[in-house]
């Protein structure tokens, strides 16, 4: 089955970077198109929210807190997408979460298992 695997989480300073990934998993030929592919975050206590998304056609979307900061991109030959993470901030702190529309024989949206980012100094 479809699933992703997340990685590039970690603890980093304030003003430091991280650059996570998610890579789509499934069988070899099983995959007919990866759509929309996106970042979300949660906080403790609070709500699941977009962070960034990129369609297959390139075209991204970031929430107001991370433009000029973070970056979304995808190499379609790995079915990765990536979040590049600078000058991170302590309300950047939070569980970060992939999101893909998949199409295999049937149409999907799978969620990552998610990746802890803490940024303390």
């Amino acid at each position: 089955q479809v699933q992703l695997v997340e990685s590039g989480g970690g603890l980093v300073q304030p003003g430091g970077s991280l650059r996570l990934s998610c890579a789509v998993s499934g069988s070899r030929g099983s995959i007919v198109s990866i759509n929309t592919m996106g970042w979300y975050r949660q906080a403790p206590g609070k709500q699941r929210d977009l962070v960034a998304t990129i369609r297959s056609s390139g075209s991204t979307d970031y929430a107001d807190s991370v433009k000029g900061r973070f970056t979304i991109s995808r190499d379609n030959a790995k079915n990765t997408v990536y979040l590049q993470m600078n000058s991170l901030k302590p309300e950047d702190t939070a569980v970060y979460y992939c999101k893909v529309q998949v199409v295999t024989s049937r149409y999907f949206e799978v969620w990552g298992q998610g990746t802890l980012v803490t940024v303390s100094s």
